[in-house]
């Protein structure tokens, strides 16, 4: 089973382009499983319905969420239709296994004050101020997420038109548009600070300080230490800030239609959990402002 679980990883990694944090969680899942499965003395033939039934239920009594519950299925049930795909296996025991229901908890979103201080916080100048500050511009400006922001290069870019293709989960091509502010920074990035880090002819367009990539953990880090530096107590992830740009967005006007295609939404019912919040919005102001609210 390892060396099967190996060859998907390295499918997830290599041909769907996942990002590195999401082959660790599905590398973490599945580790979880074979431990059980090598517990139970199973063969990879042998795993039934029944034995799926078991593993989830050793799964609630270690008091996992059902989000944590739910992920687990989601990463065993693409890997059993691998292994069925592969030949290993004839029958595939994820088949009546679903889903547990879910909170719908709304997207956490930073505010506009707020937002302008973790925009600005980190822009002192100097070449890593420069990088720094186009990164969470461009987290805002563009809705995109981490893994597709580290993966940006230089030809991807349409300078003139304000737009970058993507290539975002499932090897899937999108344009996102960028606005004057991006640009300005695009530009100062690229005269001052990208000569001094690209010492070795990347052609990827955020580069660290030895000129290689930069990677999904120093932009989370990179953001952190914006809030921190902006003085706000406040958790905020680079997701968050894709949250903000969709809840944004719809608050200004623009239908959930062109939100669910910046996003790279594949369904459009992903894109909706964000009226949500813009109805909160409105709720919170009619509330605060209608004389007879």
């Amino acid at each position: 089973m390892k060396e099967l679980v190996q060859s998907f990883l390295e499918m997830l990694e290599y041909e769907k382009h996942y990002s590195n944090y999401t082959v660790l969680n599905y590398q973490k899942d599945l580790s979880s499983f074979e431990e059980f499965v090598e517990k139970k003395k199973l063969t990879l033939e042998k795993v039934d319905y029944t034995a799926i039934r078991e593993y989830l239920t050793v799964l609630y009594d270690k008091k996992y969420s059902n989000k944590t519950i739910s992920r687990h299925i989601s990463s065993l049930r693409s890997f059993f239709k691998y292994a069925k795909k592969m030949g290993k296996i004839k029958t595939n025991p994820m088949t009546l296994i679903s889903n547990p229901k879910l909170e719908q908890k709304l997207p956490k979103i930073v505010s506009y004050s707020d937002l302008e201080m973790i925009l600005t916080s980190l822009d002192d100048g100097t070449v890593i101020g420069d990088r720094d500050t186009l990164i969470l511009e461009m987290l805002y400006a563009t809705g995109i997420r981490v893994s597709e922001l580290v993966s940006i290069k230089i030809p991807d870019i349409d300078f003139q038109n304000r737009e970058i293709r993507i290539l975002g989960k499932g090897n899937k091509e999108r344009i996102v548009l960028f606005g004057s502010r991006c640009l300005q920074l695009l530009e100062k990035y690229l005269n001052n600070a990208y000569p001094t880090l690209n010492q070795k002819g990347e052609s990827y367009l955020l580069l660290g300080k030895r000129g290689n990539k930069i990677n999904e953990r120093q932009v989370r880090t990179i953001v952190d230490k914006a809030v921190s530096k902006a003085g706000l107590k406040l958790h905020i992830s680079p997701h968050v800030l894709r949250h903000t740009f969709a809840t944004h967005m719809l608050n200004e006007g623009a239908d959930l239609r062109s939100v669910q295609q910046l996003l790279g939404h594949e369904s459009l019912s992903t894109t909706t959990i964000y009226t949500h919040v813009s109805n909160e919005r409105l709720r919170n102001v009619y509330l605060h402002t209608h004389p007879r609210a």
